[in-house]
């Protein structure tokens, strides 16, 4: 890794952020670029949903820092972690910053970005496979197809003012709508959607722990998405694909559960 020159009115060389995408799980998907970066880092900056794994591959003295979130509990604010990558750097060190999925698909990776451009941080952001493409591919459920859907959309279930966003449009025919971090709001987001004219029949698919060795993908009409959620204790990283594409059935069936049937009762 690169350490930069000193910033002017800053004693001392300035490291470089490398806000890094480490996919949806499995190893063996991190880009080439990725993997250098963090087999040779010596402080990572990870994320909790990082697989256990893909941190295994850090050198034995690398110093690795969660800063894991969940709903009811953060362990670092987001503010608190700009903070502390942009210490870390003006302070000389190399930080890699290791985000599941994409850093800028809802991984707040623009925010810090900008954080470190503010204090004259240089960055480099390394894409990883998007949790929705990586999902999309173990399951084998495509997002667009020829006879289901031209359209594709990525939401955010979980976020601040839910019931007042304008969702109308992103599902129906000819359409896909993919749901991250909607698993503690999969009851609002059915009725949501649905309050919106979507059918209740309309197919849901859960994707859970993609390209793990325990992913799960749970069926369900789009009424029956929190019964699904519950009744099978769903957890996290999992996402939620609905539309047309969600009954195309893959060739992993002992990774599959059907919950119910997809056609709702009359």
């Amino acid at each position: 890794m690169t350490v930069h020159s000193a910033l002017p009115g800053h004693a001392g060389p300035v490291g470089t952020v490398h806000l890094v995408g480490a996919g949806p799980g499995d190893p063996d998907l991190l880009t080439l670029r990725a993997a250098r970066l963090v087999m040779g880092a010596a402080l990572i900056v990870h994320d909790g949903l990082v697989d256990p794994r893909i941190l295994e591959m850090a050198r034995p003295n690398a110093r690795l820092v969660s800063v894991a979130k969940s709903r009811s509990r953060h362990t670092m604010k987001q503010e608190d972690i700009n903070a502390l990558l942009v210490t870390e750097a003006l302070a000389g060190q190399d930080v890699v910053r290791l985000k599941g999925g994409d850093p800028f698909v809802f991984g707040r990776g623009g925010e810090e970005a900008e954080a470190c451009r503010a204090a004259g941080v240089p960055i480099e952001v390394v894409p990883g496979i998007s949790s929705a493409l990586g999902a999309s591919a173990a399951s084998q459920i495509p997002l667009t197809h020829r006879d289901h859907a031209s359209i594709v959309s990525f939401v955010a279930g979980q976020c601040k003012g839910l019931s007042e966003q304008d969702w109308s449009g992103l599902a129906g025919k000819g359409r896909t709508l993919v749901i991250f971090m909607g698993l503690a709001t999969a009851a609002q987001i059915s009725e949501k959607l649905m309050g919106d004219g979507l059918a209740p029949d309309v197919p849901v698919a859960v994707i859970e722990k993609a390209t793990r060795s325990d992913m799960r993908v749970l069926r369900a009409p789009l009424a029956g998405l929190a019964e699904l959620v519950a009744d099978h204790a769903v957890k996290s990283p999992a996402l939620i694909v609905i539309g047309e594409v969600a009954r195309i059935e893959g060739g992993l069936a002992d990774h599959t559960i059907r919950a119910m049937a997809l056609e709702a009762e009359q």
